[in-house]
């Protein structure tokens, strides 16, 4: 773990932020009081999610279909009533 003060971190910021990158950690002190932590954030899963998780639990409904009825058409448009 590798232990920088402000003033470091701010003159070399890119390159301790690379260090990071790889998977170091780096504690940001002022006046050599730790007072933060910088880390990797873990990498999100990559992995495609499987298709069809919520068959069976959704129904849609035939008048889902059906044409809106006007008044609701001119509210959309901002025509009001």
């Amino acid at each position: 773990m590798i232990r920088i003060n402000i003033h470091e971190a701010k003159t070399h910021l890119s390159h301790y932020l690379k260090l990071v990158l790889q998977g170091q950690s780096v504690i940001l002190c002022n006046r050599n009081t730790p007072v933060a932590e910088i880390r990797p954030v873990p990498k999100p899963e990559t992995k495609p999610r499987p298709v069809g998780l919520a068959k069976g639990k959704i129904k849609i409904h035939d008048e889902f279909f059906d044409p809106l009825p006007d008044e609701i058409i001119r509210a959309f448009e901002g025509r009001g009533k």
